[in-house]
């Protein structure tokens, strides 16, 4: 069985990797092109085709996915099964052409979290659960045919980081096990199922800078699952404004939830001893802030922030 596999980073160098272990005949790798990045600009070259040139694999960069000489090279390989994972969206003469179909893992237990960033959305809703789906490609974006689940518990000491490296590796597994099913004849698909009793379809959409902002008018719960769903990337932030009316970009990384007794002032009011702790206030609760950056400075814990603050912290405020 040959197989073209496509992905761009690290989350699905650590499948491709798994497949050529297990001894799979990968024919060649699709993925992103090369791009510059940083001050300097440096050529990156994506995870994905480092793996493939470790292993003298034939890597394909197209710019576009319907590109005739792309399709010809594709075509070319003569593979059996394409397995995707952390890429583009297919057209459907990609995902089309092998005879045994096109397989894709998603990092969720689909139908639920369909879309661009599942784990840091099952984390942002407080989920307490939540896994990988191997399934078939087809016209709609993360609704085809499943082959298989497998489920990982969201620790409540998870943020996105943890639990993307769990699911990175375990779902490596999972795929391996799924392509070798399908390489025997022995595997099923089963159409999605929807959620009954009345549950309702959770969306996992591509994360924007805004809808990382932080609500301090949100319970402290909600704001706590909001940032560890953000960290470490793209983050959780919100504007720290001076006593002198200055305003500046707050990154948070990590928080607890530090109770609600005594009265609450308005939401994102500071109380802090200069010195070990922040608290901000949230609706019907406090917020312990543990590890931040501010803008133009490093990622700090809460004490050597505080350290470095020569006004009153509590004269400050956030919004």
């Amino acid at each position: 069985m040959r197989i073209v596999f496509m992905g761009t980073p690290e989350f699905a160098a650590t499948s491709l990797e798994a497949l050529l272990e297990a001894g799979m005949e990968v024919a060649a790798v699709v993925t992103a092109p090369d791009k510059p990045v940083g001050r300097g600009l440096q050529i990156r070259e994506t995870a994905v085709k480092q793996c493939a040139q470790k292993h003298h694999l034939p890597v394909l960069q197209p710019e576009k996915l319907k590109d005739v000489l792309f399709l010809e090279q594709l075509q070319n390989f003569h593979a059996d099964l394409f397995v995707v994972v952390a890429f583009r969206m297919l057209p459907e003469a990609v995902w089309s052409m092998p005879p045994l179909g096109c397989i894709n893992l998603h990092a969720s237990l689909l139908p639920q979290y369909r879309g661009a960033a599942p784990i840091n959305w099952a984390i942002m809703h407080g989920e307490t659960k939540t896994g990988t789906t191997v399934f078939f490609i087809g016209k709609e974006i993360d609704t085809g045919n499943i082959l298989s689940y497998r489920e990982e518990e969201i620790l409540s000491g998870d943020d996105a980081g943890s639990l993307h490296d769990r699911l990175m590796y375990s779902g490596a597994k999972h795929l391996t096990e799924a392509v070798q099913a399908i390489g025997s004849g022995y595997s099923q698909s089963t159409p999605q199922k929807m959620p009954e009793n009345g549950s309702t379809l959770k969306p996992a959409p591509k994360i924007f800078k805004e809808t990382c902002r932080i609500n301090w008018r949100l319970d402290e719960v909600r704001i706590h699952n909001h940032v560890r769903g953000l960290s470490p990337y793209p983050a959780a932030w919100t504007i720290l404004v001076t006593p002198g009316g200055d305003r500046l970009m707050l990154k948070i990384f990590a928080t607890e939830t530090a109770g609600s007794a005594g009265h609450l002032p308005p939401a994102g009011t500071i109380v802090s001893d200069g010195r070990t702790y922040l608290h901000v206030a949230a609706s019907g609760g406090w917020i312990a802030v543990k590890n931040l950056q501010l803008e133009g400075k490093k990622r700090m814990d809460i004490g050597d922030f505080l350290r470095g603050i020569h006004d009153d912290i509590n004269l400050f405020r956030l919004q």
